[in-house]
């Protein structure tokens, strides 16, 4: 498919209807997906990561599960076990099989997940072809299955990812052309005055949970960079024995670097003499003015203290960025890849960037906003049960579908992840 094909704007994705919006959002997978060979769809690299098979088998699960089990009459789940393989954590829905052993089962087959995709497709466009589609209650649980097969689709990505990346082939996801050289912009910083604001989300359309109920909080001013710290900046740490010296990290993280051996972002390696970096389009000399990409928490931390700066918090990053456009390098332009500012964005005083190519760390701690209530049931379980030792990223990644991101929206991981397309910005 072509890359026009994917891109939608957004004066036509708001005369929508819910069937069609449907059609669309499943659809992308199957482009994401269509360089894929059948025996990349069943390994399992990791705990966290999940095969590429099981995300296209939990997605369909959820409608299933919320949607059609509840709205569709009559219905027949597709396979009674499915209930059971393909549930991740709701524990009001039943037993799950366990995570870290997803990667253990040859069946149900690519194909016979296809089905049962094609399956539970079918009666999706039925259902809300004889509902319109516009029925409250049934669009607002399409909306929230539809959002949430947006996360797998970024999930999926950064899953094959880390599972190609251990085959020491290198193998090529998908082909992108070379970038221009671009040279190293210089940092700037963009001032911003001590002030009381509103934080959350507001407007119509869709949101999670946590980002509401919409508050208040004082910032006092501070300064943020105009640009995520680039692989030349983080290079600079490096050599400077940022991981062979203590005195950055916090215990836990120099903690973890001792135990991991950790010496670099996730997926660099050094040959002959060079850095190099595994990409979805393979193996790559690490070019100095993209954004630094998978690099955990502590590894943000670190960075930002050899650096004499700070991590923002997440109010202070969404104050910079609520004037701004949510536009960049998204999933849809099939890059997956971050990519250098932009001469003209260089040569700006406002931050940018702010969106799309990498998440940014932020010194937030992932906990419910003041007054912040679990929704009922099992929906309910989404977010609110893992605001427990877990940071707050910011703004989306290169793997990010664009109509999936907006202001408010916060992701949160542990702070040892890397395996995200995870990346940073600095403030004082």
């Amino acid at each position: 498919m072509a890359k026009t094909d994917v891109a939608v704007s957004a004066t036509r994705r708001r005369t929508e209807s819910t069937a069609e919006c449907y059609a669309r959002v499943r659809r992308f997978i199957d482009v994401l997906c269509e360089t894929l060979e059948t025996e990349d769809y069943v390994i399992q690299s990791m705990p966290d990561v999940s095969p590429t098979r099981w995300h296209l088998a939990h997605v369909t699960w959820f409608f299933e599960t919320f949607v059609l089990r509840e709205f569709g009459k009559n219905y027949e789940p597709f396979h009674s076990d499915f209930v059971y393989l393909f549930n991740s954590y709701y524990n009001r829905v039943g037993d799950q099989f366990p995570r870290p052993r997803r990667g253990l089962l040859s069946r149900p087959t690519v194909a016979e997940v296809r089905a049962y995709r094609e399956h539970v497709d079918q009666r999706m466009l039925e259902l809300l072809a004889a509902n319109g589609g516009e029925g409250a209650k049934l669009a607002s649980l399409v909306l929230v299955g539809l959002n949430h097969e947006r996360q797998h689709q970024e999930l999926m990505l950064t899953d094959i990812k880390h599972v190609l990346s251990c085959n020491p082939l290198f193998p090529v996801f998908r082909q992108r052309q070379d970038d221009a050289p671009l040279a190293q912009a210089r940092r700037s910083w963009a001032s911003f005055a001590e002030a009381l604001r509103e934080f959350g989300f507001a407007g119509d359309g869709f949101c999670y949970d946590n980002e509401l109920p919409r508050h208040r909080e004082f910032l006092e001013g501070y300064e943020l960079a105009t640009q995520p710290v680039t692989n030349a900046e983080y290079l600079g740490f490096i050599e400077d024995g940022g991981y062979e010296r203590p005195d950055h990290w916090l215990s836990d993280g120099w903690a973890t670097v001792q135990a991991q051996g950790w010496n670099a972002p996730l997926y660099w390696l050094k040959r002959d003499g060079q850095w190099r970096q595994f990409t979805l389009s393979g193996l790559r000399v690490v070019d100095p003015a993209e954004p630094v990409c998978h690099v955990s928490y502590f590894e943000a931390d670190a960075y930002a203290r050899w650096a004499g700066c700070r991590l923002p918090t997440e109010f202070e990053w969404e104050h910079a960025a609520r004037e701004l456009r949510v536009e960049g390098n998204f999933a849809e332009a099939l890059r997956l890849h971050p990519a250098p500012a932009s001469s003209d964005e260089a040569a700006g005083s406002s931050p940018m960037q702010m969106f799309g190519d990498v998440w940014e760390w932020t010194a937030s701690p992932y906990v419910g906003y003041p007054g912040y209530q679990r929704p009922p049931g099992a929906i309910g379980e989404y977010n609110g049960k893992f605001m427990c030792n877990q940071f707050v990223l910011r703004g989306g990644s290169c793997a990010s579908a664009r109509d999936h991101i907006r202001l408010s929206y916060r992701n949160f991981f542990p702070p040892d992840a890397r395996w995200q397309f995870s990346g940073l910005r600095l403030a004082r």
